[in-house]
């Protein structure tokens, strides 16, 4: 480069030094200044990716409570036989029809409902003549025990006298899926001498 330079007049030089300075300084508009923001979107992202670590890590400090908390769930309240659920069901909401002092007019065929990784839903649907009364204390007995009923759908009109309530009742029952399943056996990782 220095030859090349050598050869050239001073002016040519200069028009030499001129047209690199200029190319240098487009070359810069147009590659790097573009990029100077850059940095500090950089910047941005990896302070959004430390506090996203952080929020992680913390979750996954807690499997061991949730984990804790998940076993004490699954094993709390009765658990029935997949078999039985739908006759438990009907059983319980008949004593508690009766308690009230009531009798069920029509009952249709529960329905199951497995959407659920630890519970399994029996849906009943009752229709019954009370009095206002009777069918508060009904429901007020379902919803206090440890059945787990609770009534998704309710609908109530006066019977033809007027002196009592024609209610159309949905009922929902949740028993605990059997969890019991075998645990596979852990390999001995004794060493025969």
């Amino acid at each position: 480069m220095k030859k090349y330079l050598a050869q050239l007049r001073p002016m040519e030089r200069r028009l030499v030094v001129a047209v690199l300075v200029v190319l240098v300084i487009v070359l810069n508009a147009v590659f790097i200044w573009p990029h100077f923001s850059d940095w500090s979107n950089y910047r941005g992202r990896l302070a959004e990716a430390h506090r996203k670590l952080k929020l992680y890590q913390a979750a996954t400090n807690q499997i061991p409570v949730l984990d804790k908390q998940v076993k004490s769930f699954a094993s709390e309240g009765e658990f029935v036989a997949p078999e039985d659920q739908a006759i438990n069901l009907m059983r319980t909401i008949q004593a508690q029809a009766s308690a009230s002092g009531f009798g069920i007019q029509n009952y249709s065929r529960a329905l199951m409902r497995t959407n659920d990784a630890f519970f399994v839903e029996q849906v009943q649907n009752i229709t019954v003549v009370a009095t206002e009364e009777q069918l508060v204390d009904f429901l007020y007995k379902l919803g206090s025990g440890a059945s787990m009923i609770r009534v998704r759908d309710l609908e109530l009109q006066p019977d033809p006298p007027r002196q009592r309530l024609n209610a159309n009742i949905r009922l929902v029952a949740s028993y605990q899926k059997n969890r019991a399943a075998a645990a596979p056996a852990k390999p001995s990782t004794a060493k025969a001498k």
